[in-house]
């Protein structure tokens, strides 16, 4: 299995999968919901959505989504990643118009690309936004 991301030089960035990897054969860990919630400030959409900011320096940010497994399917709003978007499936599963990607995925999306992405079940997910998130 090749870990080399997609290149499709002149087609749009939406126009084709992006690069992802489950790692859930040989990556395991726990995820301490405790500490999550005594320590992590949390901003809820009221969509069964919240975001915890972990870490942002100017446009870059390391963020957690948490989405509960009762959520909308359309609680994610149409959005795009000026600088692309890399994030960990920690639990649940994401999809979205590319792809399916269940707890253990890794997705690295290109710059500009547009996605609306929808989750199954109670999921967690560690995002990094290299230069922001806007709507699309």
């Amino acid at each position: 299995m090749s870990l080399k991301p997609n290149t499709h030089e002149g087609i749009p960035p939406r126009r084709y999968m992006p690069f992802t990897h489950n790692m859930a054969d040989w990556l395991g860990f726990n995820i301490d919901k405790a500490w999550l919630e005594e320590n992590i400030r949390w901003k809820d959409f009221g969509t069964g959505v919240r975001l915890g900011r972990l870490y942002r320096e100017d446009a870059c940010s390391l963020v957690l989504y948490e989405a509960d497994s009762e959520v909308t399917v359309d609680a994610f709003m149409p959005h795009s990643h000026p600088g692309g978007e890399a994030y960990l499936v920690l639990e649940g599963e994401v999809w979205d118009e590319d792809g399916t990607y269940p707890a253990g995925s890794i997705v690295w999306m290109n710059r500009e690309t547009t996605h609306t992405p929808k989750t199954r079940g109670k999921t967690l997910i560690l995002v990094l936004w290299p230069e922001g998130v806007k709507s699309a």
